[in-house]
């Protein structure tokens, strides 16, 4: 492990209050992201807590668990699938539509992008309420593979993601 083991990852979390909208106090990582040492620090910890379990690859949905599920999977030396939003993909995909607060998305993957009966870990940055990795994991389920555990940078336990995502494994860096 590097020097980053005496870096506490959440002292680089910045409170937002009132964003995206009144009484909501947004977990801004940007200052994470800004500091190697730190964001070195949350990679190794991720990597501490999702090594070992077999992992084949890592998929990250887009955009933000870009900045967390690939530099992991160069640590872990695994390849990285990325899950993107309708029409950013050029191959053929499997789709799905899932509900958020207000609405609905979409995800896609690539129907080659993983082997049939495959160990994945999702990652991403921030485990609110599990909708869109709950996604992933339908997604990962309808290419053939398997979701091996779930991991996160920060997770907001009080709004229970933990809940959708069961049975997965889940290793989160930050809680709150």
């Amino acid at each position: 492990m590097s020097n980053s083991a005496a870096v506490d990852p959440r002292d680089f979390i910045r409170d937002v209050a009132d964003f995206p909208k009144p009484g909501i106090v947004f977990k801004d990582i940007t200052p994470l992201l800004a500091d190697p040492r730190a964001f070195q620090a949350t990679i190794d910890r991720l990597a501490e807590g999702l090594g070992g379990l077999g992992i084949d690859a890592i998929v990250g949905p887009e955009a933000r668990g870009f900045l967390f599920a690939a530099p992991l999977a160069l640590r872990l030396e695994l390849p990285f699938v990325p899950i993107r939003k309708p029409g950013k993909l050029p191959s053929k995909t499997f789709s799905h539509e899932y509900q958020l607060e207000y609405g609905s998305d979409r995800l896609e993957i690539h129907q080659d992008a993983l082997s049939e009966g495959s160990n994945v870990a999702v990652v991403d940055d921030v485990l609110a309420t599990g909708g869109t990795v709950r996604a992933c994991c339908d997604l990962i389920t309808k290419v053939g593979a398997k979701v091996a555990a779930c991991g996160f940078a920060i997770e907001l336990s009080f709004l229970n993601g933990r809940e959708i995502l069961k049975p997965h494994r889940i290793v989160s860096v930050i809680t709150y």
